[in-house]
């Protein structure tokens, strides 16, 4: 495959002009039903993507040619199971290989509509479950609405790493970027590799491993951060040589939803629904995990005391490291994602838990693009974040596994929470855009 991608990424450098072409078409291939199981997408779509950030398409752009690419795999793929129903698994490619279909529609069986937003982040999976919902009969405006949420998170996810670094590859970064980059990248993929390997083979210690791993990455940046200057002074100027209008009114909404009040008022709520519903031990987890990570924060900020950037026009005066925007999105975030994969395979509770990260670090790069807060802060925050909930988690369990909630108390804790993060943005919004304009 090298020779093959090294001549289609060279001609798609020497002709950029045919680089949004490209992109689309790669995303729309990776979502295709058959077609995504067979063509390397995910390669070829970091592959594109670095070209596109050398300074060929902007980041909108990008993200905006992936979404659209992406949904209408999406749309296609529905319709093609609509069209054939079973006879689907006649099709070339199907009938020899019948494990692609039937895995897709155990999954989709079993979790439903949750089935395509989690599915949309597990490579075998993303091309197959819409094809399989249209084959189910699943109502078309309920798929469109699911696919426009999941291609959302799945574009920023996919294409947003490549850009990155093939902008960062086009500006002058300080001496040490890249070493620095290298170092911390590598400690958190070790750590979620690590993770991952021991949930997925159901270690005995696997929570224990996991608090351990993110302590001692969260000591590194506590006592290192002095020595990172590069890294963030690196992924800040990059961040601010690509700032534009409509990402500042996004990176606000973000912002907005992961201030103390609005996170206080979130965790709040979830305990008391946890309590009101006589979850107890579901409420003592949470409620550990919210409030031990927002201490730990104020009480490791005031320490440290280290400056914010000075990129705001009104420069805040708290202290900087680490971020309370990271840590309490990550804490929240976090134990929705572990409440929500209790009594699940090991699989389907790191899907949760990948998915439950999204949103989250929507919250905490927001603070980095803002200006607010340097990157090791947000990485600081985020990491307080994963020690405090999986070590939350291992004590819980010491004695007993922490049981599945039931499905009428989701229906209850998810609307709420909508409800209360609608109001917040309505209410709010406007005096924050101006909070942080130039």
């Amino acid at each position: 495959m090298g020779p093959w991608l090294d001549s289609v990424t060279g001609w798609l450098a020497a002709n950029p002009q045919w680089l949004a072409a490209a992109v689309f078409i790669v995303a729309f291939v990776e979502c295709l039903a058959i077609a995504g199981l067979i063509v390397p997408g995910t390669v070829l779509l970091f592959a594109v993507a670095v070209l596109a950030g050398s300074g060929a398409l902007s980041l909108s752009e990008t993200l905006l040619l992936g979404f659209l690419a992406g949904v209408l795999g999406d749309v296609v793929s529905y319709f093609l199971g609509r069209h054939f129903h079973q006879n689907i698994r006649r099709l070339p490619g199907l009938r020899h290989h019948p494990e692609w279909i039937a895995g897709a529609e155990t999954y989709f069986q079993r979790y439903g509509i949750a089935s395509l937003l989690v599915g949309r982040f597990i490579g075998p999976l993303r091309p197959m479950l819409p094809m399989v919902a249209g084959m189910c009969d699943m109502p078309f405006p309920r798929f469109f609405a699911v696919s426009l949420l999941a291609g959302a998170g799945w574009s920023v996810a996919y294409l947003l790493p490549g850009w990155a670094t093939g902008a960062a590859i086009r500006l002058p970064l300080p001496e040490g970027f890249w070493t620095q980059t290298g170092i911390v990248a590598g400690s958190i993929a070790v750590m979620v590799g690590l993770s991952a390997t021991s949930s997925l083979r159901q270690h005995r210690r696997a929570t224990a491993l996991i608090t351990g791993m993110s302590f001692l990455i969260l000591a590194g940046l506590f006592i290192g951060y002095q020595h990172l200057s590069a890294l963030d002074q690196g992924l800040m100027t990059l961040v601010q040589e690509h700032r534009n209008p409509m990402f500042d009114e996004v990176a606000v909404v973000f912002t907005l939803i992961g201030e103390f009040r609005n996170m206080l008022l979130f965790s709040a709520l979830l305990v008391a629904l946890l309590l009101i519903t006589r979850q107890w031990r579901q409420a003592v987890f949470a409620c550990s995990t919210l409030l031990c990570t927002a201490l730990a924060n104020t009480a490791t900020k005031q320490f440290f005391a280290r400056v914010r950037p000075e990129v705001l026009s009104d420069p805040l005066t708290s202290y900087s490291m680490p971020s309370g925007h990271a840590s309490g999105a990550f804490a929240l975030f976090l134990t929705l994602a572990v409440l929500a994969g209790r009594g699940q395979p090991p699989r389907m509770r790191l899907t949760w838990l990948l998915v439950a990260c999204l949103p989250a670090m929507a919250i905490a790069l927001s603070r980095v693009y803002l200006g607010a807060h340097w990157p090791t802060d947000v990485m600081a925050g985020a990491m307080l974040a994963a020690c405090v909930c999986a070590a939350s988690l291992w004590l819980i369990q010491r004695k007993a596994p922490l049981n599945a909630l039931p499905p009428k108390v989701w229906w209850l804790v998810l609307p709420a929470l909508m409800a209360l993060f609608g109001f917040f943005v309505l209410r709010h919004l406007p005096h924050t855009m101006l909070r942080y304009a130039y």
